[in-house]
């Protein structure tokens, strides 16, 4: 086992530079690659075509296959 001898903590300190950060919102898809827009495109119709799962839909198949002794 090993313990710590130094009695030094770890001090955080403030970076010296200040970053100017400007966050975007919205994303135009010019801005996106086209492969990226083509898997958007095909998960909204998967979407609206029925295909998924609700969360609890597959939480339900997890326990069944993979049952947790508790």
């Amino acid at each position: 086992m090993h313990f710590m001898t130094s009695k030094k903590k770890n001090i955080i300190e403030e970076p010296a530079e200040a970053y100017e950060v400007t966050p975007t919102n919205e994303v135009t898809s010019e801005e996106l690659h086209p492969i990226l827009v083509q898997l958007l495109e095909k998960s909204i119709k998967e979407i609206e075509d029925g295909k998924t799962s609700s969360h609890e839909e597959v939480m339900k198949r997890f326990r069944e296959k993979f049952p947790l002794q508790k």
